[in-house]
């Protein structure tokens, strides 16, 4: 296992172009310790995929160092970087067993057979594959052939890293979970650096330690799944985190104060000497605005829809243009879709230009 350096890296696919707004991968500098459980999340397109390419040595940056305990290996070929890689699909031999799979990637390396038996068996057995160690990979399933993936990354003890490439798109839904909790406990056991490549954030928030947010080529923010949640970095953060995700309102803030349609919003912070011209908004999770009856005190909204989620129920609403979402107590009703909003200071964020404005005491 390895500490891994990004320094100043960037990539892009048109030529090393001084224009890095044009970059796939923006400049990033950051370090991921020895250990670690990380996760890279976005929407498609977003720069995570060339990240893993980069650290994995599949492609080399157009600018910047990669280092994996002090080593610079940028220009290093992915065999001479000691990681293992899980696809998106499964990669394996159909004519050998479940057993042979396991055993391949020590095989190469010449390991001797005492210790590869060793791993094979220990790998197997965390992944309730030793039933089958001795079948053809043939004829199993979708999901069983992504496990001997999952194996076959996991069963060298000596490498730097173990990167997963959104590893669980094949699976079936019901049995996703049960793969997600089984990699977080293969973690826990054989203390590997892994780094989880996904679009879906329960994949992210359920397996990493520290998650990595990339929006538009940009790291936007790397945090515990707790920190994502509450306290976004970005307004795309609070927006792409949660579900529902974080309401993002335009307002005219001074001091200790939001104003929207007239309406005063209490702040827990100062904003005074916000930057000059900055588009300024508030973000605010649904879950710490509560819908209750119209009052000439309550910033009024229509109620468009309620949703219930099982665990809490949220109105949809609108505020003039903007669409709002709102946590609905039991007891609350309403005859006409009138409603007011209530707002829990302490979890409301301000943000000028997308970023988190900390605000004064």
């Amino acid at each position: 296992m390895a500490r891994i350096d990004l320094v100043d890296l960037a990539h892009s696919y048109h030529g090393n172009s001084t224009d890095t707004e044009s970059y796939a991968l923006k400049p990033i500098s950051m370090t991921w310790r020895q250990g670690g459980a990380y996760a890279l999340l976005g929407p498609s397109g977003c720069g995570k995929t060339t990240l893993l390419n980069l650290i994995s040595g599949i492609i080399t940056p157009s600018r910047g160092k990669i280092l994996f305990d002090g080593k610079d290996v940028t220009l290093l070929s992915t065999q001479k970087r000691n990681i293992a890689q899980v696809f998106q699909f499964p990669v394996i031999y159909d004519t050998m067993t479940v057993g042979q799979n396991l055993a391949f990637p020590l095989k190469n390396r010449g390991v001797q057979r005492r210790e590869i038996d060793a791993r094979v068996s220990e790998i197997a057995h965390l992944l309730d594959l030793t039933p089958d160690l001795h079948r053809k990979a043939t004829r199993l399933t979708p999901d069983a052939k992504q496990k001997i993936s999952l194996g076959r990354g996991l069963v060298r003890s000596d490498v730097a890293a173990v990167l997963f490439d959104e590893p669980l798109t094949v699976i079936d839904p019901e049995l996703k979970w049960q793969l997600r909790s089984k990699l977080k406990k293969l973690h826990r056991e054989l203390d590997l650096t892994m780094i989880y490549v996904t679009h879906d954030q329960t994949e992210a928030l359920t397996f990493a330690d520290t998650v990595v947010v990339m929006h538009d080529g940009r790291v936007v923010q790397s945090g515990s799944p707790a920190e994502l949640f509450e306290k976004p970095a970005h307004t795309f953060v609070g927006y792409f985190i949660g579900s529902p995700g974080m309401n993002i309102m335009s307002a005219e803030v001074r001091g200790r104060e939001a104003r929207i349609d007239g309406h005063v919003i209490s702040l827990k912070r100062n904003y005074d000497g916000l930057p000059t011209g900055a588009k300024i908004e508030i973000g605010v999770r649904p879950e710490f605005v509560d819908i209750a009856p119209p009052s000439p005190g309550l910033l009024s909204a229509q109620i468009e829809r309620i949703d219930d989620l099982g665990r809490m129920r949220f109105a949809r609403v609108r505020v003039g243009d903007v669409k709002f979402a709102a946590r609905v107590r039991e007891s609350f009703s309403s005859l006409d879709g009138r409603c007011g909003l209530i707002f829990d200071a302490a979890h409301v964020h301000v943000y000028a230009d997308s970023r988190l404005v900390e605000g004064a005491p």
